[in-house]
Formats: structure tokens, C-alpha cells, sequence
């Protein structure tokens, strides 16, 4: 979700990317534009919610996606809308740097482990963990819409070098967490070494390409 901290980033800078945004029809144009992806390729939706974007990229490249959502109700949602498609696999956890139980306050699709009201506790799956499990070598697509987890997570998949099993990224950062403007820089200069930068809305959306993908 775009809500978060106010600051000198809020809210003349940010309404305007929101702005820009709408006008472009991002949901519509950009984040489900994915003209690389066939039948065979492996995308990952981390924070699912109810499936939308799931079913929508779905349904334009019949890919294989693996979708992740920690709250109950959501992944309860999720399992029964998905329980034909043997091509939507459907978690009930969260993938993040370690393997643990957090606690999440729940908000609709905006339900976060920063939030102030927690009320319901989750599962947090090693990322590596993970991958080495299901056998994923490679990942053609991975959407990351976690609620100010995506600084922790991607922190750990650059320096664990994970990033480089990933062609595609497409990410909307948050405000929602201390410091977040400076995990942002570090963690896209960071990300610069390996990816490039396809398009971008600050803490709206923004996508990566690998380089030499």
C-alpha cells in the first residue's frame, strides 16, 4: 500500500508518483506487462492477499506461480479460488531471512509485522530454505508487496547472492519502518550491481531486469 511516515517525502512528492501513476493505469500497463514470460516460467507473488495479481498474470501468460500469504483468512481465500489450478501453488506462510514465528497486525491488504496492533501470529519461511525444497533454480518474475518486510528480505537475498536467480523484479517499497529512505538507497545500489532499472514510481512500484538476462 502507498500510506506510511510523514516527512519531507509526504505528501507533495509522494501524491504526485500516486498521480502519475493512476494516469499511466500502472495496474493495468506496467506491472502486469510481462511479455518474457511463457507457460513454463516460475513467478512468485509474495504477499498474496486475496490473489488478484495472481490470477491476473496468470491468466495472461499461464505461467507457474507460487503465491505467499501469512494471514490465515487470506491463504484460506487464496487456497479455495486456486484449488483447480494445479499451476497456483498457494503458501500460508511469509518467505524472510530466517525461519520464525512473527506476530501481524492485520489491516486488509495493508496487514503488517509493523504494524502497532498485533493480532495474529504467522510463519516466516527461510527464502534459501525455500528455494532449496522446491528445487527453484531460477525465478523469471518475483512480485514483492510485504508491507516494509521487502528492506529485510532483499537485504538478505543481495548478500546471500540469491538475487542473481532473479530475472525479473518488481517491488513496492514502504514508508512504514524506521529509517526506510536509507535502507531504500542501500539496498537499490545494492541491487543496481546485479539488476537495471525498467521503470520506477518511488514507493509506489518500480521493476528490475537482470542484467544480461
Amino acid at each position: 500500500m502507498t500510506g506510511g511516515i510523514k516527512n519531507k517525502f509526504f505528501p507533495n512528492e509522494h501524491q504526485k508518483m500516486i498521480k502519475r501513476w493512476k494516469e499511466m493505469k500502472g495496474d493495468e500497463n506496467l506491472i502486469l506487462n510481462h511479455p518474457e514470460l511463457s507457460k513454463k516460467s516460475v513467478v512468485f507473488d509474495l504477499g498474496g492477499y486475496k490473489g488478484q495479481w495472481t490470477s491476473d498474470i496468470y491468466s495472461k501468460y499461464n505461467c507457474i506461480v507460487y503465491v505467499f500469504e501469512p494471514v490465515k483468512k487470506f491463504y484460506e481465500y487464496m487456497k479455495n479460488r486456486f484449488k483447480e489450478n494445479k499451476k497456483i501453488k498457494v503458501f500460508n506462510f511469509a518467505l524472510a531471512s530466517s525461519n520464525r514465528i512473527e506476530s501481524i497486525s492485520l489491516n486488509g491488504s495493508a496487514s503488517s509485522i509493523y504494524g502497532k496492533n498485533k493480532k495474529e501470529r504467522i510463519n516466516l519461511i527461510d527464502f534459501e530454505d525455500f528455494l532449496k525444497k522446491e528445487k527453484i533454480r531460477e525465478i523469471d518474475l518475483m512480485e514483492i508487496n510485504i508491507e516494509g518486510a521487502e528492506y529485510e528480505l532483499l537485504d538478505y537475498i543481495i548478500n546471500r547472492e540469491s538475487i542473481k536467480r532473479i530475472k525479473n523484479l518488481q517491488v513496492q517499497f514502504h514508508r512504514n519502518i524506521k529509517n526506510y529512505e536509507e535502507k531504500y538507497r542501500e539496498i537499490k545500489e545494492k541491487l543496481g550491481k546485479t539488476h537495471k532499472l525498467n521503470w520506477y514510481f518511488p514507493f509506489v512500484w518500480e521493476s528490475w531486469k537482470k542484467k544480461n538476462a
